[in-house]
C-alpha cells in the first residue's frame, strides 16, 4: 500500500509481544482497539511445520484431513485474487464448490510450485476445524480466553477479502503467507460507501472500495476513511486482535496462506444488526419529528448513560423487560417481541 497526494498513508495498528490470558482479558480486550500480537502462535505445530515450506504446510494440513468437505470460492484468473461482486451487483464475481482439502491443497500446490503467473483464486473460508479440520482445536490451542469459541481456517492462494466487519471479537492467527489487515474505526462507516445489506458474499455488508485501488471520482469520502485507517503487516506466528464492529480489509499476499481466527461475542447474544434492519423499517422512513422523538427513546432506553437506570424509580419486582441484564430477562424480551410482532415483522 503506498501513499498518493490524494490518499492519505495510513497509521501503523499498535503492536505488543505475546500476552498470557490475564494479561489480553484485563488490556487488550479493554481497550477496543486493535492490537498486534507479535509471535503469538509462533509455537504452534502448524508453524513450525510451515516454516519448512508451502509443501511442508501442505503436508501438515492433510494430517488433518478426514473432516467434511470444504466450500471454497473459485474466482477467475481475471479478478486477480479479490472477490467481490459483479458489475451490476446481481451476483458475484465467484463461484462456490464443495472440494476436500486434499483436492484443495493439490491445486494451490500446484498453483505454486508450478509458478502459474495468473492461477484461479481458491479460498476456503472459516471452515470450523472440529467439522472440517478434527484434531485442529487440540494440536494448536489458542491459549487466550476466546469463549470456547472453535478455530476456524481460511486457506488459499494470493486472495483479498473485501472491507466489512464482524458483529464478534476476533482473533487472527497466521500460520503460512504473510497477511495485510487495513482496519477502519467504526464511526468510518460513512466514508467506506457499505453495498448491499440483505446480499452480501459471506454474512456480513462489505464496503464497495477497493483500498488498495480506491476509485476516489466515484468514492470521494473513502479519502477521509483513509486518514482514520491502521494497517497491520503479519507474519506466520502473529496474530491480530479486532474488537468486534471495526471494519477490516484482508489480503492475503503469498502463494499459500493459511490463517485461523477465534470469533467470540462478550455478553448480550442477541443481534445488534437485527435490530437496526427493524428499525429501517420501522423509523427511518418516519416524518422528521417523529423520528426525532423516537431518537429521544433510543437515547433514553439504550444509548444514553443512564439508559441502565432508566427504570431506578420502579420497584425492582416491575421493571420487567427493564431490569438488569440476566438469562432471565433475555428470556423475557425475546417472549415480548414474538406477543408483539405477532408473528409479523
Amino acid at each position: 500500500m503506498v501513499s498518493t497526494p490524494s490518499i492519505p498513508f495510513p497509521g501503523r495498528v499498535a503492536e505488543r509481544p505475546a500476552v498470557d490470558a490475564e494479561t489480553f482479558t484485563k488490556e487488550v480486550l479493554q481497550e477496543y482497539r486493535p492490537v498486534i500480537l507479535r509471535g503469538q502462535v509462533r509455537h504452534w505445530a502448524a508453524v513450525q511445520a510451515g516454516a519448512h515450506g508451502d509443501r511442508a504446510m501442505a503436508e501438515y494440513l492433510a494430517g488433518f484431513g478426514g473432516g467434511r468437505p470444504l466450500e471454497v470460492m473459485i474466482g477467475a484468473p481475471e479478478i486477480a485474487g479479490r472477490f467481490f461482486y459483479n458489475d451490476d451487483l446481481s451476483g458475484f464475481n465467484f463461484q462456490r464448490q464443495q472440494v476436500t482439502l486434499g483436492q484443495l491443497l493439490g491445486e494451490l500446490l500446484r498453483f505454486a510450485e508450478q509458478g502459474v503467473a495468473d492461477p484461479h483464486a481458491l479460498y476456503a473460508n472459516a471452515a470450523t476445524a472440529p467439522e472440517h479440520l478434527p484434531g485442529w482445536d487440540a494440536a494448536n490451542a489458542p491459549g487466550l480466553p476466546t469463549g470456547n469459541a472453535p478455530a476456524r481456517l481460511w486457506i488459499g492462494n494470493a486472495t483479498q477479502v473485501a472491507t466489512h466487519y464482524d458483529q464478534s471479537n476476533n482473533v487472527a492467527c497466521v500460520v503460512h503467507g504473510r497477511r495485510r489487515f487495513t482496519l477502519f474505526p467504526p464511526d468510518q462507516i460513512a466514508n467506506l460507501y457499505i453495498g448491499p445489506l440483505d446480499h452480501t458474499m459471506a454474512g456480513p455488508p462489505s464496503s464497495m472500495v477497493d483500498p488498495d485501488a480506491p476509485d476516489l471520482a466515484r468514492y470521494p469520502r473513502f479519502k477521509e476513511a483513509m486518514a482514520h485507517a491502521q494497517v497491520a503487516e503479519l507474519e506466520p506466528g502473529d496474530a491480530i486482535f479486532i474488537p468486534a464492529i471495526w471494519w477490516h480489509h484482508v489480503r492475503a499476499l503469498d502463494r499459500l496462506n493459511v490463517l485461523v481466527n477465534y470469533w467470540w461475542i462478550a455478553g448480550a447474544t442477541a443481534s445488534p444488526f437485527g435490530a437496526l434492519i427493524h428499525a429501517l423499517m420501522s423509523i427511518r422512513d418516519l416524518p422528521a419529528a417523529e423520528k426525532a422523538a423516537w431518537r429521544s427513546w433510543f437515547d433514553h432506553y439504550v444509548f444514553g448513560p443512564e439508559a441502565g437506570g432508566a427504570a431506578e424509580h420502579l420497584p425492582a419486582s416491575a421493571r420487567g423487560i427493564l431490569s438488569a441484564a440476566s438469562p432471565a430477562r433475555t428470556e423475557r424480551l425475546r417472549a415480548f417481541l414474538i406477543r408483539m410482532l405477532g408473528g409479523r415483522v
